[in-house]
């Protein structure tokens, strides 16, 4: 039997999707979507420091692309 991944294994999968020129970030974030459903949250928490683009600009199109994926993101502070 398969584990699904948790949202904090979606997570890292993300970044690292993310440093990979956003290698299957759609399949990344299909499954942080079920994690956080399953963990019964409702939003993504980020780390800006691991972003590739950690400026507002990269960070407010991180939040579109994936609001528009059904993912509320957050950035920790």
């Amino acid at each position: 039997m398969v584990s699904e991944p948790t949202v904090a294994d979606a997570t890292n999968r993300i970044y690292e999707s993310l440093q990979a020129d956003n290698a299957d970030i759609d399949v990344h974030i299909a499954a942080l979507k079920a994690a956080l459903t399953r963990a019964g949250l409702k939003e993504a928490v980020f780390d800006p420091a691991r972003l590739v683009q950690n400026n507002r600009s990269g960070r407010k199109r991180m939040e579109a692309y994936f609001r528009q994926r059904g993912v509320m993101v957050k950035f920790a502070s």
